[in-house]
């Protein structure tokens, strides 16, 4: 009887052991500093640019999502006439590039303004050509996260899907390969390491957040949480 007291002790410190390491780590992980692929612009038309490295704070559900350049593809699909699976360099290379500066604001209160450069979410629609049918865009990202918008705020807003933040790479940290620039919209919409966009006909969707409470349109001028 003592012994099995005895086991079970050791299977609980054990477990508790694990959590504390599992704990560690990603608080580690979530303080290592961010490495930049060059010098980021810290200034643009007189504007000041917040720092890449440092005005972020990291905030996701399953922490930094760490991609493959080489193998990663970004799926179109849903009710679209051409479906399209996209690398990372026809993204970069094969779309007319936008710049724009655009401040980023979180519901935790942070806020921070970047120069991002990208192509717009339109280019795609329009290579991929959109069903009628179709109201609906729904963002995937590789952890799981999701969100959507309307198609009209999408086009109407020239809302771009970023791969460059202040002139250099934007780091698995931020998002890489693709980070939506939701101009207007609280941080929760912003969706990083983004996968797949689904065109659909469902305007009741709601994505992570949204399903958990959160406002469906996230828009700065109304409150975050329904």
């Amino acid at each position: 009887m003592k012994s099995s007291h005895t086991i079970v002790n050791i299977l609980i410190s054990a477990a508790a052991a694990i959590a504390v390491m599992l704990l560690s780590w990603q608080v580690y992980q979530r303080y290592q500093p961010v490495s930049l692929d060059g010098v980021e612009i810290r200034e643009y038309q007189g504007e000041m640019l917040s720092s890449v490295a440092n005005d972020f704070r990291e905030n996701s559900i399953k922490g930094p999502q760490f991609i493959e350049r080489e193998s990663y593809r970004l799926e179109v699909s849903g009710l679209v006439n051409n479906r399209l699976n996209l690398s990372y360099s026809q993204l970069t290379e094969g779309f007319q590039d936008y710049q724009k500066v655009v401040t980023l604001y979180c519901v935790e209160g942070w806020d921070a303004k970047i120069l991002w450069q990208g192509l717009k979410v339109e280019d795609l629609f329009i290579q991929a050509g959109l069903n009628p049918k179709a109201n609906t865009v729904i963002f995937h990202a590789t952890d799981g996260y999701t969100t959507s918008f309307p198609i009209e705020y999408l086009i109407e807003n020239e809302i771009l899907l970023a791969y460059k933040m202040n002139g250099v790479t934007i780091p698995p940290e931020r998002g890489f390969p693709l980070i939506l620039v939701a101009e207007s919209k609280w941080g929760y919409k912003w969706i990083k390491w983004i996968t797949k966009i689904e065109l659909s006909d469902d305007v009741n969707y709601q994505g992570y957040w949204e399903s958990r409470g959160y406002s469906d349109s996230g828009d700065l001028d109304e409150d975050f949480f329904k």
